[in-house]
């Protein structure tokens, strides 16, 4: 039986700032901007204790706490400790598959200190990341990386919470159906209309009328409800895509003022593309307009896009073809390395830009 780890580094931003700077210690913070167009990108355990949560607009994250310290990222840092936190991981195993900066999954099955208790190895890869870089985590520990996942969650800040077969079961019944992966609000929604609020509801059903009510995702929610998880810890993840997208300090419907911005955000991903050999033939442009609907466009080629030329040319033809009355707020460009639909949420995120939530 495997043995997975999921480490879930605690507020992991706003810690960092709080690492480094005493006066931000033990006060509500949020690492974004307070701008009108902000929003929070993480927000500390004393800003939550308000209701204040990341991607949260920055307005109301300060009618919530008006005494909430806005702190600008600093990526570079960011990145700089999260590379300190995989080295961690992989003294213990090779088989690392980092989900963002701050999380990951271990499989520690097979390791390379020969430890046979995954609890053992987790508990001193929490007391390294608190020794070298300052900072605490969550782990979860359990047989798969479905209960891996939700078990992290469980104890925070600073917890460990372990899964054992014997109890995996029971353990499912008891979640709500927003704790599976995979279900977002408007699935939740589904589920709640069809009577399904619990594991132990999910598990009523088969897995043919799970499929016809949510399409392909019913089979991982049969499979999830009973306990079940077969994808591996995937240590060496294909990219399928590279993009760069940034929100207009207002709305925009005017293609001369747009293009300038266009044009940085082709210089970013080039230069990714260039400097990681990066593969992709399909051009995406991402409009949100200002009332937050989204759209985009896309051209395949059958060759990989690797000039600035190229792409620049190919992304101001896909922004003729749409209609800028509504006006914009938000472009983004990326290169996709398959023809398959990619989520801009998976794509590799060269620029990150605040802005409002969109309340619709």
């Amino acid at each position: 039986m495997r043995k997975i780890i999921h480490i879930d580094m605690d507020a992991f931003f706003s810690s960092i700032e709080q690492r480094d700077n005493v006066d931000y210690k033990g006060k509500p913070l949020a690492v974004g901007y307070s701008g009108a167009r902000g929003v929070v990108a993480a927000a500390s355990y004393e800003a939550r204790r308000y209701g204040v949560r990341s991607a949260m607009a920055s307005k109301t994250a300060l009618r919530k706490c008006p005494h909430l310290i806005f702190v600008m990222p600093r990526f570079d840092v960011y990145k700089s400790v999260s590379r300190q936190i995989m080295a961690i991981f992989h003294e213990y195993t090779d088989l690392v598959e980092p989900l963002s900066l701050d999380e990951a999954f271990l499989d520690v099955t097979e390791n390379h200190k020969q430890i046979a208790s995954a609890t053992q190895i987790a508990q001193e890869i929490k007391q390294k990341i608190q020794e070298t870089v300052g900072l605490t985590a969550s782990a979860g520990v359990s047989f798969n990386k479905f209960l891996a996942k939700i078990a992290s969650d469980y104890n925070k800040p600073n917890g460990l919470f372990v899964v054992k077969p014997k109890d995996a079961e029971h353990f499912v019944e008891t979640l709500v159906v927003e704790q599976f992966f995979g279900v977002g609000k408007v699935t939740a929604e589904r589920m709640h209309q069809l009577g399904i609020r619990t594991g132990a509801d999910l598990k009523q059903w088969s897995e043919q009328g799970l499929v016809t009510n949510f399409g392909k995702a019913g089979h991982m929610y049969y499979q999830n409800a009973r306990g079940v998880d077969n994808r591996p810890v995937e240590w060496q993840r294909i990219r399928k895509s590279v993009s760069s997208e940034t929100t207009f300090e207002r709305d925009m419907d005017q293609v001369d003022e747009i293009l300038p911005e266009l044009d940085k955000l082709v210089k970013e991903v080039i230069d990714y593309v260039g400097k990681k050999n990066f593969k992709g033939r399909t051009v995406s442009l991402k409009i949100k307009f200002s009332d937050f609907k989204i759209i985009s466009r896309s051209k395949t080629f059958l060759t990989p896009i690797s000039d600035y030329e190229t792409l620049y040319k190919t992304g101001t033809e896909l922004l003729s073809l749409v209609d800028l009355s509504p006006k914009i707020r938000l472009i983004g460009i990326g290169v996709k390395n398959n023809e398959e639909e990619v989520s801009w949420m998976d794509a590799i995120q060269l620029r990150i830009d605040f802005e409002e939530e969109g309340e619709v």
